[in-house]
């Protein structure tokens, strides 16, 4: 049975409202799940466009999961069952984005990137003709926002999880290393493993990214963050990119395919990705 919420949905009006993808969907699922957090929600700007407009996962994902990874925490009072939980809807919610959208990365759903200004003058001018209501991320929020909420509801409803002897997510490491709560800990789990443990860009950077914000809105909560330019993130990259040499694919970076939480905590506690987890909980 659906939720007031998602049948009052208008996803168009609310993209306008918040202007960023990622702000939008963590927007929409935190209103459906009646937790509202309005500095958390702004603090995802910079992961719009893919990462900082790198065309990286789409911003709807990351939103979509950060505020499924907020209602495991209240739903759980065992954190190694809500993080278990949360980076297992984080799976589902991949899934649903993937098979509606047909990739989970901005650039080639967009089909060119926005990294420059000529990739943002397209985009805009392209808004101009076919009107804003009619672009293609208007367009895709619009048919996946019921999709997304349903699909964060089934992962968070799963009754069969085992959690192994101690669920991580590197995410969830480098935001308690940057003095973040266990609520934004558990926020940004299923961020792990490049976003649902899908190999993609980094979690563990966009995490880093989204704390170090946050922190920046708590000082300036009448403000939003910059979306363009933002030299908070580009530091965080900076750092990022000497550890791992420019490489931002977490498949590439560890050398692994991670096909669940278990994978992805053997191959941490070995001591994986130990020094880009330290180096980004610097930040």
């Amino acid at each position: 049975m659906e939720s007031s919420a998602t049948n009052n949905l208008n996803a168009k009006e609310t993209f306008k409202k918040c202007g960023a993808c990622s702000n939008t969907f963590a927007h929409i699922l935190n209103r459906e799940f009646d937790n509202p957090n309005e500095l958390a929600e702004k603090a995802l700007n910079p992961l719009a466009g893919g990462i900082l407009n790198k065309g990286h996962q789409c911003g709807m994902i990351w939103g979509a999961i950060l505020a499924t990874g907020a209602e495991a925490y209240r739903n759980h009072k065992d954190k190694d069952k809500a993080l278990a939980v949360a980076i297992t809807a984080a799976q589902h919610i991949i899934e649903s984005f993937e098979k509606r959208s047909g990739s989970v990365n901005c650039k080639e759903i967009l089909g060119y990137s926005i990294s420059n200004f000529i990739g943002i003058a397209r985009l805009m001018v392209t808004s101009l003709i076919v009107g804003m209501d009619n672009n293609k991320c208007f367009n895709l929020a619009e048919e996946w926002a019921p999709e997304a909420i349903k699909s964060a509801n089934e992962g968070l409803e799963l009754k069969t999880i085992k959690t192994v002897e101690k669920p991580y997510s590197c995410a969830s490491e480098v935001v308690k290393k940057m003095g973040g709560t266990d609520e934004e800990a558990l926020m940004v789990a299923g961020f792990a493993g490049g976003l649902g443990l899908s190999g993609n860009a980094c979690g563990a950077l966009s995490a880093a990214i989204w704390m170090k914000t946050l922190q920046w809105c708590r000082e300036n909560p009448q403000k939003l963050p910059p979306y363009f330019n933002n030299k908070m993130a580009n530091r965080i990259l900076n750092s990022f990119n000497e550890t791992t040499d420019g490489e931002l694919n977490c498949k590439k970076i560890t050398g692994k395919e991670f096909k669940n939480y278990s994978d992805h905590f053997e191959y941490t506690r070995q001591g994986g990705c130990k020094t880009l987890i330290e180096t980004l909980g610097k930040s």
